[in-house]
């Protein structure tokens, strides 16, 4: 299933300053004798003239409003009786445009109408605010606990943020923590000679692109209702700000239906939020009906401020999804910082922390609980020709290990699906990796309900 945050955006100056065009003394328009006066009596009015109104701005507007530096944003404008339209001096086409200025810039849009008798202008102006980069702790070139660099759109770049702070048990280094007793029945139960499966790629699989998707969104997203038919009593209220063209995991290109988890996951980059719900269903009007859904504070190690224990999340576990997957950017830039989320196909009926759900009925100890973390083992020695993609991700196995967050088939390691993955060397380099390879890391807190 599944698992809140405050938007911060600058003020939107909209200021519309209308300039009425010439025209005689009768109603304009009319062609008719109109009647004057004076400050002393009246007088014989003369010809009306038929003439041109002025332009009208009905719209005009950045979204978002503010960005970090780097980052670009969207102004769009609607005109009405317009013959030409410049921003800031400089002629438009169209009635959008993308920007991405370096410091915070006032636009001012003129629309203009060359049938006025006399110059006939209309402006609007919108404010654009530049925010330095992310206030997060850092970390090299990450910034924890901060999105509001982050891309805008779906499979967006985070430039380095990382959800939750770097103390975080999804960011946190168990290379060198205690080996779990148990931890070789613990594996062995996934399977020794079973290979790592990258359970994300590029181009489609069964008519779906391969992974779970997500999508990055401002603040100034709106918010909409959410309808849960599972999960409501464990679930976050809503509303959630979900695109109404948002990605849904396993959608299918070619518009057919189909079934599956059906997540969703979106990050609100300016409110630090991450929204993720399952089952998920457009409906008309812009609404959504989901098995549940869950709300998860991108800045704090409370991560789930509405949750409690024992709750799923979109994940059987109770996990968030989103903080687990193999991204491209991260992959191609070399380094990892965080953990990774896969999936076995059996597991207890118990959970350790984070995880906060179990999802079986079997109590035996030899199964892994949901929440178990595993690592690469340091006597595992990552090929040198493997891919730069595969090196960084094994090498994360190592430093930060990977949790059980879901039933599902063995050693398959959840990821968003992007173009430039290699999938024959994912599935190559990776599979070549057996189970035998890792080892538990110690479970402390473990919860038999």
């Amino acid at each position: 299933m599944l698992p809140n945050y405050s938007a911060k955006l600058s003020a939107l100056a909209l200021i519309l300053t209308l300039a009425a065009c010439g025209g005689g003394s009768a109603p304009a328009n009319t062609g008719t004798t109109g009647t004057g006066t004076t400050g002393t009596g009246g007088t014989t009015g003369t010809t009306g003239t038929t003439t041109a109104t002025a332009p009208v701005i009905n719209s005009f507007s950045a979204n978002p409003a503010s960005i970090n530096t780097g980052s670009s944003t969207q102004l769009s404008w609607t005109v009405t009786g317009a013959t030409s339209l410049t921003l800031n001096g400089t002629t438009l086409t169209g009635n959008s445009l993308a920007i991405n200025p370096a410091t915070t810039t006032t636009y001012t849009l003129t629309a203009s109408n060359s049938a006025c008798s006399t110059a006939c202008n209309t402006s609007a102006t919108v404010t654009v605010t530049v925010n330095s980069a992310g206030t997060g702790n850092t970390a090299g070139n990450a910034v924890y606990g901060d999105l509001r660099k982050a891309d805008l759109g779906a499979g967006a770049n985070l430039n380095g943020s990382l959800p939750f702070p770097a103390n975080n048990a999804w960011n946190t280094d168990i290379s060198t923590a205690p080996v779990d007793p148990a931890s070789d029945a613990l594996i062995a139960s996934i399977g020794l000679g079973t290979g790592l499966h990258p359970d994300f790629g590029a181009g489609l699989y069964d008519g779906s692109p391969i992974g779970i998707p997500y999508v990055v969104v401002a603040g100034s997203q709106p918010k909409v209702s959410v309808q849960f038919t599972d999960y409501g009593n464990e679930s976050d209220p809503g509303p959630y700000p979900i695109p109404a063209n948002a990605p849904i995991e396993g959608q299918k290109a070619n518009g057919s239906s189909f079934d599956g988890d059906r997540h969703v996951l979106v990050i609100d980059r300016d409110a630090n939020r991450l929204y993720e719900v399952g089952n998920a269903y457009p409906q008309t009007g812009g609404s959504w009906k989901v098995s549940g859904g869950a709300i998860f504070d991108l800045t704090s190690n409370i991560v789930r401020p509405g949750g409690k224990p024992g709750w799923t999340s979109a994940d059987a576990a109770g996990l968030p999804i989103f903080p687990g997957l193999v991204r491209y950017d991260e992959a191609a830039s070399g380094v990892i910082r965080h953990a990774f989320r896969f999936t076995v196909s059996r597991t207890r009926r118990a959970y350790v922390p984070p995880a906060t759900h179990y999802a079986s009925s079997n109590t035996s100890n030899t199964l892994p609980p949901m929440g178990m973390r595993v690592r690469l083992k340091a006597s595992y020695q990552i090929p040198a020709n493997f891919s730069n993609e595969s090196k960084a991700i094994l090498q994360a196995m190592k430093t930060y290990g990977m949790l059980v967050a879901d039933n599902g088939s063995n050693w398959y390691i959840s990821g968003a699906p992007d173009a430039r993955w290699n999938n024959n060397k994912l599935l190559s380099e990776l599979g070549s990796v057996k189970g035998s390879s890792f080892e538990v890391i110690r479970m402390d807190g473990l919860v038999t309900p």
